[in-house]
């Protein structure tokens, strides 16, 4: 971004049937040939999803759906269930649906400034709704609402904000989904109107139909020879390792060869964390505490850290709450230097006002830059594959090491390489009644709060609890 934008529209929900249809007709062929690698989508207990529905369409309820988001590919996978399998399994079932059924949904406000604004359209166009991240979005926040209480169809939402790249691993939640859960219950309460509200969680995780071993050799190769790493690594030359059996069963690799891939992850890993160190110490002034010798998630928190610092500094913004908050109020801050609400109208500038605006447009995006590097690791641990050597949680921490050298070296940081061929596991799980919790919301400001964040980690648990373990 060089140049300075007019602010940021509000992309209000127009749904339209047709190009519901339409999307509906092209998603089958497409998704499975060309927009992803996914050749099966697996579901379980749909008909409990087809039993809300029913129930919806005939009045009794108001029904949020909060599905884990680990992929970029979800939505597509959500949409194909609830307009594909969900009217069928109500045919096998007997479960009477009045209508086909579809989704209301509630997206990212940046999702059509890096995917284009045809995206922004088409979404709009199936009922989605915008949120501005990182500040009270009243406008957004009004729309949600509306849709929660009103809409012709469900609300479906990713209560983790952002994908956030691990199969196994779910990101703290935000708790606006609590929130608008209890606003539902009081709009309907204002209206006499006797609809239960439902939150339901849907769990979503990927699997590779083959674990893509070679591919993953291939890609640690690519990254080896970006981060400027020769020495092949042997059982002999490998580094000291964190303690770990690295003996997956299901693994066609011998137990050697296991280790041996582990160890080159580990490398390129600690590699590019002694990199970063290095570059904020020296270019940016930054005291960085940890050493080599640390444990390597100390560094890594230690690092990500000192990244929003960084950032935080240019913004003049104080390190509040946890890395999800700090990333979200950044870009806020970001935006707010790029998309200039305190300019009506940038053809009144003089031309050194328009040269001023976009130096600071383009410093902003720089500083922004930092946040996106950070916002790809919030859910990094440093011990996810060694807990589990599986074939997809090599894969998950492989390809975030790819987004975060496609980053620094400038690329589109979406173009992800595609290992193989996935399945999509959905998990429907059991609704949490928000209805029920009413009470408790409105003794008083302090039980409110309370009671949003009870909910919010309700629905935490609910969603982990939705996770296979053995997946792959």
């Amino acid at each position: 971004m060089t140049q300075v934008q007019p602010p940021l529209e509000f992309i209000p929900p127009s749904f339209n049937p047709v190009v519901l249809r339409l999307t509906q007709w092209a998603i089958r062929p497409l998704y499975q040939q060309f927009l992803t690698n996914i050749r099966s989508i697996e579901i379980q207990n749909l008909e409990q999803l087809a039993d809300l529905y029913s129930q919806f369409q005939a009045g009794k309820i108001r029904l949020l759906l909060a599905f884990r988001h680990p992929s970029t590919y979800d939505p597509l996978c959500l949409g194909y269930t609830i307009w594909q399998e969900l009217p069928k399994i109500a045919r096998q079932q007997q479960i009477p649906l009045s209508a086909s059924p579809h989704f209301h949904f509630i997206y990212d406000r940046g999702i059509p400034l890096w995917a284009g604004s045809m995206v922004g359209w088409l979404y709009s166009q199936l009922g989605g709704t915008p949120i501005h991240r990182g500040k009270l979005d009243i406008v957004g926040l009004r729309s949600a609402r509306h849709l929660f209480a009103n809409g012709t169809f469900p609300l479906a939402a990713a209560p983790e904000g952002a994908t956030n790249g691990h199969n196994e691993i779910i990101s703290p939640l935000e708790p606006g989904i609590a929130q608008l859960g209890f606003w539902c219950v009081e709009d309907l309460k204002k209206a006499n109107r006797p609809e239960e509200v439902l939150i339901l969680p849907v769990g979503m995780q990927y699997r590779y139909l083959t674990p893509p071993w070679q591919a993953l050799e291939r890609l640690l190769a690519e990254l080896e020879e970006t981060c400027g790493i020769t020495e092949p690594l042997t059982l002999e030359t490998l580094p000291q390792l964190p303690e770990s059996e690295m003996n997956d069963p299901q693994s066609v690799l011998s137990p050697q060869q296991q280790v041996i891939l582990y160890g080159r992850l580990y490398r390129l890993g600690e590699h590019l964390l002694t990199q970063m160190e290095a570059f904020y110490r020296r270019f940016y002034h930054q005291q960085i505490k940890t050493d080599p010798q640390s444990p390597f998630p100390e560094r890594l928190s230690q690092l990500l850290d000192t990244a929003l610092g960084v950032a935080e500094q240019f913004f003049n913004i104080p390190p509040k709450g946890n890395a999800i908050d700090r990333c979200r109020r950044l870009e806020e801050a970001g935006w707010a230097y790029i998309y200039r609400e305190d300019i009506p109208n940038l053809e009144v500038l003089s031309p050194l006002e328009r040269s001023l605006a976009n130096r600071i447009a383009q410093e902003a995006d720089l500083r922004l830059w930092h946040m996106r590097l950070v916002e790809s690791f919030v859910a990094v641990t440093g011990r996810y594959v060694q807990e589990k050597p599986s074939a997809e949680r090599f894969a998950d921490t492989a390809l975030l090491l790819w987004d975060a050298i496609a980053r620094i070296q400038g690329t589109n940081p979406f173009n992800r390489p595609r290992l193989g061929k996935q399945s999509c596991q959905i998990i429907v799980g059991e609704p949490l009644s928000v209805s029920q919790r009413w009470e408790t919301y409105t003794q008083n400001r302090a039980r409110a709060k309370q009671a949003v964040t009870d909910l919010t980690q309700d629905l935490q648990q609910a969603l982990s609890g939705l996770i296979v373990a053995d997946a792959g």
